[in-house]
């Protein structure tokens, strides 16, 4: 499948601000099942954008603009070419052991509850794969989706509670138990063609990979109740969202900045329909 991916950030400011530094992970970049067919990053300000990979092995790009402004669009996006591997990640970057997968973060700390959970549903038989479909299935029942009551600082513990959340609070909470069950596990930030009818991904979507033996890494969607396909489009992962997150940034002055966020996922097929009868 070709997908298109459109994503637009616009900030303003009270004030004149200066000094802004962005840092990106917006890039996808390709292996087994993804290929990217052309991705651009578009700042509307006159700047700097510089490239690099990072420990994890995310692309990222860093903005950076000196001149004074009250606000300004960032724009990224492009095509990629997707396959189903059956959630199966091959052919990526893997600078980091495993074993670096069995961290703890202050955002994926597993309390006594999720302990409790995960432990309810290991595998009888010992079987990695069985575990972590159990545990990807028990979190979409015991979570509902809804943005209202959780932040990006919400912990998996304070997610589980409440027993609802977004997508990022989906995987916190699989990522805390299935590293509560030995298994390396890790956040994985992206897009995804949401299926009809389902809303909550206007900014973005992130999901969970573990380690599976004689497998390798596995991705498991618990928003969704997947394993990622054809319709997911992978573009950074790390211990937690922290490691993840589509934007970080500074700036000096501006005083109060309000951020409109755009994003939209479509068969490539339509949009080029769509630029047509526009």
């Amino acid at each position: 499948m070709r997908l298109h991916v459109f994503h637009s950030t616009r900030y303003t400011y009270d004030q004149p601000a200066r000094g802004i530094m962005q840092v990106l992970r917006l890039t996808p970049g390709d292996h087994e099942g993804q290929h990217v067919v052309r991705w651009r990053i578009e700042p509307s300000v006159e700047g700097k954008l510089r490239s690099r990979a990072d420990h994890f092995g995310n692309v990222v790009h860093t903005f950076t603009a000196d001149d004074p402004t009250q606000g300004f669009t960032l724009q990224v996006g492009g095509e990629v070419e997707t396959s189903d591997t059956s959630g199966v990640v091959r052919q990526v970057s893997e600078p980091l052991p495993d074993a670096c997968y069995l961290r703890e973060t202050l955002l994926t700390e597993a309390d006594e509850a999720i302990r409790a959970f995960a432990e309810r549903h290991r595998d009888a038989g010992g079987n990695v794969l069985s575990s972590l479909h159990r545990l990807m299935t028990a979190i979409h029942e015991k979570l509902a989706f809804d943005a209202e009551p959780t932040h990006v600082g919400t912990t998996a513990a304070e997610a589980f509670a409440l027993g609802r959340g977004v997508c990022q609070d989906f995987s916190h909470v699989f990522v805390a138990a299935a590293r509560h069950l030995g298994i390396p596990a890790r956040y994985v930030s992206g897009y995804v063609l949401a299926p009809a009818g389902v809303a909550g991904h206007q900014v973005g979507h992130a999901w969970a990979e573990a380690r599976v033996p004689y497998l390798g890494w596995v991705g498991f969607d618990p928003t969704h109740l997947t394993c990622p396909a054809s319709a997911h489009v992978r573009v950074a992962t790390g211990l937690d969202y922290n490691d993840a997150a589509p934007v970080r940034g500074s700036r000096r002055g501006g005083g109060r900045e309000s951020m409109e966020v755009q994003v939209r996922v479509e068969p490539a097929q339509a949009m080029q329909q769509f630029q047509r009868q526009g």
